[in-house]
């Protein structure tokens, strides 16, 4: 049986903040139960802010995508902080606190690129 699919699941950036998403899970599992819904909550609901975005922008104008890919932007600087806290904590290794960053990089670097050629496409004047 065939999976249906919806057209910004072949994004390779919506892919790349899965992936993210994924990691952020499997790490911010292992904090204390403290952090429960202090730093855990938060971490979760910025790195998934990511995604959504990506996902409800690319649905709409190239102005509004350009505009909720800005948003996704805020929220890896959020999760920059989060992995900045979580390693001040000790809650994660300087090598995992690396990993995470080099995900946001990545992530941060390909929306910079897709506002970009957002911005320079040539918009129709229906």
């Amino acid at each position: 049986m065939k999976t249906s699919k919806f057209t910004f699941e072949d994004l390779k950036i919506y892919q790349k903040a899965i992936v993210f998403i994924d990691e952020m899970y499997k790490v911010t599992s292992t904090f204390p139960q403290s952090e429960r819904f202090a730093l855990t909550l938060q971490f979760q609901r910025a790195s998934t802010s990511i995604a959504l975005n990506i996902a409800e922008g690319s649905a709409d104008t190239d102005k509004q995508f350009h505009r909720f890919l800005q948003i996704a932007l805020g929220s890896i600087n959020e999760c920059v902080v989060c992995v900045t806290i979580a390693r001040q904590q000790e809650y994660v290794s300087e090598l995992k606190e690396q990993e995470l960053r080099q995900l946001l990089i990545e992530l941060s670097k390909m929306i910079t690129s897709l506002k970009s050629y957002l911005k320079s496409k040539p918009t129709s004047k229906d």
